[in-house]
């Protein structure tokens, strides 16, 4: 097969490429990812192609961690009758950053947006694009991309509401602190059962260990809920915020996010909030072309990248924080595969990495 390439599309082009592709009533391919529409429509036909190739995206996830602290309704008590000692009165809400972590993703580049013709004397050509026009893969089924999955929480276990655990006499008790007193003796007696389990010395003993088991776990359920009458309810809550950024140019320090220990992830212009920075860094790992070779023009071919290579930092006021290199289709270059690696003698298939637009793999074989 011959391939004809055109350089980077202009507006004008895009345009013109527009029109076509909606004047076009050949059949398509049967092997293709229909494109959704852009500032102008990649996807293929009859007689050629438009794609796009990809320049790499960075999915930063903050994992923050929400604590909410209740008073128990007995918090004052705590340390007179349980010996717990300061149990805070107060309600509470504190937020901590326990993790952060780096993806790299390719998203189309409407930059480097490219034309294919095929000839129809050279064999069938089955170029697959993804939902966004990047090229895929020529010839061959391109590996799925895998789709990000937003966090999910762990189910919470619910614990039981300890006015279900009291007494009759608990519940009849004239003041706040007899009602804690009695609480704080039933608390006491829940242990003493438990400890009698344990070594073996109670009444009722179980039958087997299954039994045992079970009866312990119901004993520690109680006495953690109606403790919690005097050292309070903490809960603590997951979640994580997505921050995407595609990096086009070094940059040595630009905020990232605000955070608060009090708030949790605020706006970037919310001053309760600690800064938190990212440099980028080009590595310069792939040699840029000369000014003669950017303006050669060759037309037998296709386009793929030659990613260079970028390092990302996140950091705060102290120190870095987490820092990860990753290749980066927008800090190499772009070249030309020649056209004659599809003609009619080799059945070629072409597969290109979806986040950096490179060759993962090629792959020619003698026609049957």
């Amino acid at each position: 097969m011959r391939l004809t390439s055109k350089c980077e599309v202009n507006a004008k082009m895009m345009v013109r490429v527009m029109v076509i592709l909606f004047t076009l009533h050949c059949s398509l391919f049967t092997s293709f990812a229909q494109t959704s529409t852009s500032s102008y429509q990649p996807g293929v036909n009859s007689e050629g192609a438009v794609y796009f190739l990809p320049k790499t995206a960075v999915r930063i996830i903050v994992q923050v961690e929400k604590t909410t602290y209740t008073p128990g309704e007995f918090a004052k008590y705590s340390e007179r009758y349980l010996r717990l000692k300061g149990v805070a009165t107060e309600a509470a809400t504190t937020y901590r950053i326990t993790q952060i972590r780096q993806e790299a993703f390719g998203v189309a580049d409407t930059l480097k947006g490219f034309t294919v013709k095929f000839d129809p004397k050279t064999v069938a050509a089955n170029v697959a694009l993804a939902d966004d026009g990047v090229l895929l893969a020529i010839n061959a089924t391109p590996q799925p991309v895998p789709a990000y999955k937003p966090f999910k929480p762990a189910p919470r276990a619910q614990m039981p509401n300890p006015r279900e655990l009291m007494s009759e006499e608990i519940l009849a008790a004239g003041s706040t602190a007899k009602m804690a007193e009695l609480t704080a003796q039933d608390i006491y007696e829940i242990r003493e059962s438990r400890n009698l389990l344990i070594r073996g010395q109670a009444d009722n003993m179980p039958k087997d260990g299954e039994q045992l088991k079970l009866m312990l776990n119901q004993l520690e359920l109680q006495d953690r809920t109606l403790t919690s009458l005097f050292s309070g309810q903490t809960l603590k809550d997951t979640t994580e915020h997505v921050i995407t950024i595609v990096p086009n140019k070094e940059s040595e320090r630009e905020l990232l996010f605000r955070f608060s220990k009090k708030l949790g992830i605020v706006d970037n212009d919310d001053l309760a909030g600690e800064p938190y920075y990212i440099r980028i860094a080009n590595l310069h790992a792939v040699p840029m072309p000369e000014a003669n070779e950017k303006k050669k023009k060759q037309d037998d071919g296709l386009y793929v990248n030659v990613p260079g290579k970028m390092k990302i930092t996140v950091f705060d006021a102290v120190e870095p924080l987490v820092s990860n290199e990753f290749p980066a289709a927008q800090f190499g270059n772009t070249e030309l595969l020649s056209g004659a690696l599809f003609n009619k003698r080799y059945a070629t298939h072409l597969w290109l990495n979806p986040v950096t637009g490179a060759v993962d793999r090629l792959e020619g074989e003698q026609p049957k």
